[in-house]
């Protein structure tokens, strides 16, 4: 009888562990200013490893948002 006992025990703890990494994964997903950190830091060691694409993109932005401006100022 104890070691069916033992055996239930042994499973209903491993499921309480999954649980709980389960729910860590959870929140750590849903936990924006550390979603923010993790995405900045990754954007920071690929500008250190490839600047170019990355100053492409930042050149891209920067045109579309003066036409946005241009057009919007035009039409005044």
């Amino acid at each position: 009888m104890t070691d069916q006992h033992d055996d239930l025990a042994k499973r209903v703890q491993a499921d309480r562990d999954q649980l709980f990494e389960t729910l860590d994964a959870i929140e750590d997903k849903l936990n924006v200013p550390k979603q923010l950190g993790i995405a900045a830091s990754k954007v920071k060691r690929g500008i250190d490893e490839k600047p170019v694409p990355y100053l492409a993109g930042l050149a891209a932005g920067v045109a579309v948002v003066g036409s946005i401006v241009v057009a919007v100022l035009r039409r005044r």
